[in-house]
């Protein structure tokens, strides 16, 4: 019994991270937003580009239409702004007139349609400068055009007109700047109002705060469902099922220590009644009765603030965050009765132990082995105070199928159906038993069973044949140990 076998899981937070659902709304919405902003910024930038070109290119189609129309009365020109440079070549590819460095159109699909007399669009670069061509090819020979069959190729003259990109870029730019100069203006204002609506929306959270904030420490009353958003009346739900639990816990701890002081009161004021008896007191043997006595109320006393402690570290044990180990119950079982035998010597009853077969076979859970022999001490206890003199009490280990089973029994009264269930509360007893206790054990013995996760249930003894004495049987389930290769699993 000493190899870890399972921890509990027990995740700590880290208390320096905090989050605010303010910020996280606000990331979530501005991150989208500022993310597509450049992705506008860009779109506007090939939008306008493409409607920059457009009337430049169109302007540039008349040119070449003017020009093959017009071949022989042509002249370069240049504007203030942008070069204009044309060539005119003729079908032999010799220049006719223009600039001789325009560079000439490569073949692809588009000098098809240009053949038939449609102008196309490329761009270029001359004297290392980018320009935009527009080029056409024009039949010198019309009477060709009206041949069904042509023998031969038409003559064709190529016309080339180009001009460089700066005033493209000029409208270009003039229309970005109106597109986006305005977004600088409009997006300041969008995380304005962004701002105020999340801060306007949030306010129900932050009254909400105020309100708890402003409740007297000892106020759990649920606060009304009806005053909170609907998004967060789950959470206002929650909050009230926990304080509801909450307030069944603190009356429960008010009534323990109230029910803790009155039985306090007994074996002190029988202590301090013995005390001042055997002051006052002159024969020797009085002297000793009164403090046999009160050595009799010091146990009683001992043994009930014994309980209390017992009953609180069982209680405060899930907090603990302890691990359960593997333990051979059946080990543990029988070091526990011979802790009691030398009791049961002095009671005048049969204390036995009934191994499970086979005996060197151990039977394993998972459990606190310090918590788990208090709550065996406490129904052998039980049973041994309940168990008249020459009776028996007897405790057993077996197994049912993958759990384990842990039974004392006794020869004792027993206890009525209807008793079964209040025996395992606090400081009841069984109204004319006539028995010293405290009534705190079979509340510790509830108490270590539920953390373990074992099942408790009370029989009469199978084995007692007395109407008056049918005694009592007390069966612990416990679950399957869980391995660690399942729990990986």
């Amino acid at each position: 019994m000493g190899a870890p076998l399972y921890v509990p899981p027990n995740p700590e937070p880290d208390e320096n991270i905090r989050h605010s659902l303010f910020g996280e709304i606000l990331d979530w919405m501005l991150a989208p937003l500022l993310l597509l902003w450049p992705m506008s910024i860009a779109i506007t930038y090939l939008v306008a580009k493409s409607i920059a070109n457009q009337p430049f290119d169109d302007a540039l189609e008349d040119r070449v239409t003017v020009l093959g129309q017009q071949i022989r009365s042509i002249d370069g020109r240049a504007d203030d702004v942008d070069s204009v440079y044309f060539v005119l070549a003729g079908p032999d590819g010799a220049i006719l007139d223009g600039d001789r460095d325009l560079p000439r159109p490569r073949l692809n699909d588009g000098d098809e349609r240009a053949r038939s007399g449609a102008v196309e669009f490329r761009n270029d670069s001359i004297h290392g400068v980018p320009i935009r061509v527009a080029y056409t090819y024009v039949n010198l020979d019309p009477l060709h055009q009206r041949a069904i069959h042509p023998p031969e190729a038409p003559p064709l003259a190529l016309v080339q007109v180009a001009e460089t990109l700066d005033k493209r870029a000029h409208l270009a730019n003039e229309i970005i700047k109106g597109v986006i100069l305005p977004q600088f203006i409009i997006l300041p204002v969008i995380l304005g109002l962004v701002w105020f609506a999340l801060s306007r929306g949030l306010s129900p959270l932050a009254e909400l705060q105020q309100r708890i904030r402003a409740r007297p420490q000892d106020d759990l009353s649920p606060i009304d469902p009806r005053q909170v958003p609907e998004e967060i009346s789950p959470l206002v739900g929650s909050f009230n099922d926990m304080l509801e639990r909450l307030g069944e816990t603190v009356e429960m701890q008010k009534r323990f220590i109230a029910d803790a002081a009155h039985q306090m009161k007994t074996p002190l004021a029988g202590m301090r009644m013995q005390s001042e008896l055997a002051l006052r007191q002159v024969d020797p043997l009085e002297i000793h009765r009164s403090l046999e006595q009160l050595a009799k109320s010091s146990e009683s006393a001992t043994r009930l603030v014994n309980q209390l402690l017992a009953l609180a570290r069982a209680e405060n044990q899930p907090q603990a965050g302890l691990a359960f180990d593997a333990i051979d119950l059946a080990a543990l079982a029988r070091e526990t009765v011979q802790d009691w035998v030398q009791a049961s010597f002095a009671s005048r009853i049969d204390l036995g132990f009934e191994p499970p077969e086979p005996i060197d076979a151990p039977i394993l859970i998972a459990g606190q082995p310090l918590m788990l022999r208090e709550m065996l001490s406490n129904l052998i206890d039980n049973a041994l105070r309940y168990t008249p003199p020459e009776g028996s009490v007897t405790v057993r280990v077996r197994r049912d199928g993958e759990r384990a089973l842990l039974e004392v029994e006794d020869t004792g009264p027993g206890i009525a159906p209807l008793e079964r269930e209040r025996v395992f509360e606090r400081f009841y007893r069984i109204l004319g038993s006539n028995t010293q206790g405290s009534g705190l054990g079979l509340a510790i013995v509830r108490e270590i069973a539920q953390q373990h996760g074992a099942e408790i249930d009370i029989f009469n003894n199978p084995r007692s044949h007395s109407r008056r004495f049918p005694g009592t049987l007390f069966r612990l389930t416990f679950p399957p140990p869980v391995r660690e290769s399942d729990d990986a699993d």
